[in-house]
């Protein structure tokens, strides 16, 4: 009895233990590469992918491993049994082997007695691809970014399942919205549901991104097809289309024809031409002798009677080309062959395109408002000592040069680049004012009732200090870095950014024009400067000093474009050549804003930088013609409107 009960317990225990050995043979990957051995050991990127697929779709937990071990290319085949094995390098002639399945160790091998598989990049490639369904769930953030971007780059129908199934435990925020936005774009290209892709393509219709515009457009490709009598059944068509309308004409819907094989080839002028030379016998073809051959009537004689010799293709005139083109119908049919999805996709992309110009608008006039706030600086100066002393200062843009390289100066001093560009903007001010004063004093106060000399004075001082510069700094291009605060743009969408220094310089506009009306307004030194420009000769009767205002004046100027050359110098190069680049477009804005005016000033920067920017918008690969263009509209500007947008009163305005 004792012996029946044992029997019985073994025999449970072999019914109870057996589906487990068999679930553990089933999960072993091994037998999946014996199966595919001879693909992998081949290694043709040609012929590998059911070799992947088999691994990527086992289902099991060793196949990412597998896959990544193959890609990386330290899987080792034993040759005396053919498995696989992952290897490890343990000298130049050891390798020591561990299996896929059960993670041990199985010994060290000789290399002569191992093969290394060594997939190609198209390999590699393909592995990298099935290793993604496998790195959307990955514990590390990084890989599951990496899968995304292969996604991106490299989508596929067979992605789109392991996607969404990815997409609900996804706990970083921001990855999650990504698959998201991912899983939508791939719906809308593999999706086998129709109404799924329907809905994908109006939650994707207001995004302005790229990659949905690139999702779409392939939707809209259509192929040129044609048939006899009318546009067979259930295809869908883009458009029908007539010969003879556009450039769709009837020799082109006759060669359409041909190529379909719903008609003989067309022949041409120069096809005859061959085909008569290739068979001239004793200096005649066709029956026409050579000589005869120098009109069109002899050539197509000759050629007919070749062709019904059977030797040449059978020549096809006008009537038989109009009669076969009028025998068939041509139409552009859609890839896509639902019709809702390709009329879902054509409005989307309508709607998004509405939106892009808007968008592009939007983005322009940033861009022409960054412009002017550039132009507004550089000018701001050189609108002060014009419009009260009446000096055109041909060294303005050296001012503007003499801030820049006094922000790197000082760069090289602190090393920090938001400590050293806060201590460049008042220290570019007090260099460049004590500039400015000391060229007033020693030179400008002594030809200001010269307008001719003085220009050429300070054209020669700017002259000189673009040499001295050299001298000093180099003909080699000083870095003046931005902060890194600064770096990169503010990106609303795919269509509209401004980087951040464009921003920076934009507010600083904004700050200088609010201290330069304080100035104006609510200081004695202000209130000088407007007397004495609206009349020197009263103000002085009153008690001011013209002399020391000009000077304050001019100083004051100059001090403004040393700081219009720090924001400068942190997005061009800084070089003596700087001030160079701004001092022709600083003096159009001050005569286009009208003289000595802060307002006007204010507009004609941005007259100009908006006029600059439309004009690069319609030649954007011209930016020299654009300058061009702008110059010749002032000038006629100018014709009208010779005091400028906002007239100055008082002296100025005299002379």
């Amino acid at each position: 009895m004792r012996q029946i009960f044992l029997a019985g317990l073994a025999l449970l225990a072999a019914c109870l233990i057996s589906p487990g050995l068999a679930q553990a043979q089933d999960a072993a990957i091994q037998p999946i590469l014996q199966d595919h051995q001879a693909l992998i050991v081949k290694s043709s990127r040609k012929t590998i992918g059911p070799a992947i697929d088999a691994v990527a779709t086992s289902g099991l937990p060793q196949a990412q491993t597998v896959l990544e071990v193959w890609a990386a290319k330290n899987m080792w085949r034993r040759k005396a049994d053919g498995l696989f094995f992952i290897g490890e390098k343990i000298d130049s002639k050891t390798y020591r082997l561990t299996d896929f399945d059960s993670g041990a160790v199985v010994g060290a091998f000789a290399k002569k007695d191992l093969k290394q598989i060594k997939p190609n990049s198209g390999i590699r490639a393909l592995i990298g691809t099935a290793l993604v369904q496998f790195q959307l769930s990955d514990p590390d953030i990084e890989a599951r970014k990496a899968a995304l971007l292969s996604i991106e780059r490299d989508p596929e129908a067979s992605l789109l399942a392991p996607l969404r199934a990815s997409i609900e435990g996804e706990p970083d925020a921001a990855l999650k919205t990504q698959k998201q936005r991912l899983e939508r774009l791939l719906t809308i290209g593999y999706d086998t549901d129709e109404a799924a892709r329907l809905t994908a393509i109006s939650d994707m219709s207001g995004d302005l991104g790229v990659d949905v515009r690139a999702t779409l457009n392939p939707l809209l490709t259509t192929t040129r097809e044609v048939a006899t009598g009318s546009v067979p059944d259930g295809v869908n068509v883009a458009q029908v289309l007539q010969p003879g309308e556009g450039a769709f004409d009837t020799i082109t819907a006759y060669d359409l024809l041909a190529n379909k094989g719903l008609a003989p080839a067309r022949v041409t002028s120069d096809d005859i031409r061959l085909a008569l030379g290739a068979h001239i016998e004793g200096g005649s073809v066709g029956g026409v002798s050579i000589a005869q051959l120098n009109t069109e009537a002899a050539r197509l004689k000759a050629y007919a009677a070749l062709a019904a010799e059977k030797t040449v293709p059978a020549y096809v005139g006008g009537d038989a080309i109009e009669a076969a083109v009028k025998a068939h119908v041509f139409f552009d049919v859609y890839v896509e062959p639902s019709k809702a999805v390709t009329d879902a996709a054509a409005k989307a992309l309508k709607d998004i395109e509405l939106k892009v110009g808007l968008n592009q608008t939007l983005d322009l006039t940033l861009d022409a408002l960054s412009l002017a706030s550039i132009y507004f600086l550089a000018a701001i100066g050189l609108a002060i000592t014009f419009g009260v002393m009446g000096v055109i200062n041909m060294a303005h843009g050296e001012f503007i040069m003499m801030g820049a390289y006094t922000g790197y100066v000082v760069q090289q001093i602190i090393p920090d680049h938001t400590v050293s560009i806060i201590v460049s903007i008042p220290t570019a001010f007090a260099v460049t004012f004590a500039a400015g004063v000391a060229m007033e004093r020693l030179v400008i106060r002594w030809l200001q009732a010269r307008p001719l000399e003085t220009l050429l004075a300070t054209f020669g001082i700017s002259i000189a200090l673009q040499q001295l510069a050299k001298n000093i700094f180099g003909t080699q291009a000083r870095p003046l870095t931005a902060p890194g605060w600064l770096d990169g743009a503010w990106v609303m969408n795919d269509v509209v950014s401004i980087s951040y220094i464009r921003i920076a310089i934009f507010l600083l506009a904004l700050i200088f024009l609010g201290v330069f009306l304080y100035i104006m307004k609510r200081t004695r030194l202000g209130l000088e400067t407007r007397a004495v420009t609206q009349n020197p000769r009263m103000a002085a009767s009153m008690g001011i000093n013209p002399d020391k205002v000009n000077m304050l004046t001019f100083g004051l100027g100059s001090g403004i474009a040393g700081i219009a050359g720090v924001a400068i110098g942190l997005f061009a190069k800084v070089t003596s050549e700087l001030g160079s680049d701004y001092i022709v477009q600083s003096f159009m804005t001050v005569v286009v804003g009208g003289v000595g005016n802060i307002w006007g000033t204010l507009a004609g920067a941005a007259m100009i930088g908006f006029l600059q920017k439309g004009i690069e918008w319609m030649n954007p690969s011209n930016t020299l013609a654009a300058q061009t263009y702008m110059i010749i509209f002032i000038i006629i500007f100018i014709q009208f409107r010779p005091r400028g947008i906002i007239a100055l009163k008082g002296r100025a305005a005299g002379d």
